[in-house]
């Protein structure tokens, strides 16, 4: 299997909104199976780069090139169908799948047991779900079409702390359990050290890679000390800490 056929690749991408540059000649490289976190300051264009690996958009200039088949976006909003139950959101993905109608109500309510939720809660309407479980039914409904690379934009970053955890962990064991790769969008340095195998710094627009850093220790391992500590570390960096304008950002207790 050669390099551009063994996960995401990216190669001199740029891009420009009319006159203004967006991206500046980003490169990286993500193996299958991993876990990448693109963290820089707002509006540096984190989003707009996961798009185009989705292929939601196209660059300027640059290649994009990965062997994945089914790519799959959760977003921060969970963007749940207000009419339809969560049972039902769930196997609105499975239209135009090759599972038989007749499964697909099947298939969404173990998708809820996968992600934590009851089986009464297949009939409640998003209106009458938490944040943390219309998070769940999102993510739920982006597994229903076995994708093979999830692109995670913010997902987590309207959840209270301790529910921060739990998604983060959730989303870490179904990444290995069903052996995809992700590539997650995150302004806050501690979520990329607890979540990533391979944190990209961009820095502020256009966006350039500031650093790239690679984290080896297991995450059943990465306990607030390893964060904390981590976190001190990639900030001792100039490069690190002027892309990501520390002064703003703050690096507290890690979430």
């Amino acid at each position: 299997m050669n390099a551009l056929s063994s996960g995401l690749t990216v190669t001199g991408l740029r891009h420009a909104f009319g006159p203004h540059d967006v991206l500046a000649d980003i490169s990286f490289n993500l193996p299958r199976g991993r876990i990448g976190c693109l963290i820089g300051p707002s509006g540096c264009g984190k989003s707009t780069l996961l798009a185009m690996i989705g292929a939601l958009a196209h660059p300027t200039h640059g290649h994009i090139h990965h062997d994945f088949r089914h790519p799959v976006f959760v977003f921060q909003d969970p963007c749940l169908l207000p009419w339809r139950n969560a049972a039902d959101n769930i196997a609105f993905a499975l239209k135009g799948s090759r599972i038989e109608r007749r499964q697909h109500q099947q298939r969404a309510c173990d998708l809820l047991r996968v992600v934590g939720l009851e089986p009464d809660d297949a009939g409640k309407f998003p209106h009458e779900l938490s944040g943390g479980m219309r998070q769940r039914v999102a993510l739920a409904r982006a597994l229903a079409v076995e994708p093979d690379l999830l692109l995670l934009d913010e997902p987590f970053s309207a959840l209270d702390v301790g529910l921060r955890r739990q998604m983060q962990a959730l989303v870490r064991r179904l990444i290995s359990e069903h052996g995809l790769t992700a590539l997650l969008v995150t302004h806050d340095l501690a979520e990329a050290v607890r979540m990533a195998d391979r944190i990209l710094v961009l820095t502020a627009k256009p966006a350039r890679l500031a650093a790239g850093h690679d984290i080896a220790r297991p995450f059943a391992q990465r306990d607030d000390g390893f964060v904390h500590a981590e976190v001190g570390r990639l900030l001792a960096n100039p490069a690190i800490a002027a892309a990501l304008a520390v002064e703003d950002m703050g690096h507290g207790e890690p979430t």
